[in-house]
This record gives structure tokens, C-alpha cells and sequence, in this order.
């Protein structure tokens, strides 16, 4: 059985979110993606610490389909460095998870 992951990006404005979140279930490189935000990010850039406005995007993917997934974030995303982390999922609903494998094997 192939192994579910949510991955997460983020991005600075939520139209930037939506557009990566469209992208990916429109290939199905995720069965869904779930946009959140305002979120306040602090992190160390070029030397300074910053402060930031950003949106979240968790897609739901599976492993088999994480490398596809994480070349188009990485073309798809205008940050220089952009935050792409996958979690492995442990447990989930069996239906859910069918559907989710379903809808990434499509393509």
C-alpha cells in the first residue's frame, strides 16, 4: 500500500496560495490542497532575522507521488528557497485514504 504524506509550502499572499493549490489537484499531484492564513513567520534570511506575512498550503499526496509534487512547487514557486516539508501520514480513515490514492493515480 502506497504511503499518504501531507505536504507543506508556504507563500506571501493568498492568491500565490490558491494558484499552487489549484496547480497541484488540477495534475493531481495532490488530491486536495487546504489553504490557511495569515500566518506570522520569523526566520533567519541574508543574514537578518524576519518577520512575515505568509499563507500555508497542506496538500494531501502520497509518496509514490512526492517527487512530481516537489518539482512543480519548486517551478511553480517564485520564493528563491521555499519551505516544501512531506509528513508521512499514520493513520487515516480507509475510505479517505482510497480516495486520496484514487484521485493521485489518475493522471
Amino acid at each position: 500500500m502506497t504511503l499518504a504524506l501531507t505536504v507543506l509550502t508556504t507563500t506571501d499572499s493568498a492568491e500565490k496560495a490558491q494558484e499552487l493549490a489549484r496547480g497541484a489537484v488540477e495534475a493531481r499531484l495532490a488530491a486536495c490542497a487546504q489553504v490557511s492564513g495569515p500566518v506570522t513567520s520569523v526566520y533567519h534570511w541574508q543574514n537578518a532575522i524576519e518577520t512575515s506575512q505568509e499563507w500555508q498550503v497542506l496538500f494531501k499526496t502520497t509518496e509514490a507521488g512526492y517527487d512530481t509534487l516537489e518539482a512543480y512547487l519548486t517551478a511553480a514557486h517564485d520564493y528563491e528557497t521555499p519551505e516544501i516539508l512531506a509528513t508521512p501520514v499514520v493513520r487515516g480513515s480507509t475510505a479517505y485514504l482510497a480516495w486520496l490514492r484514487r484521485e493521485t493515480s489518475a493522471r
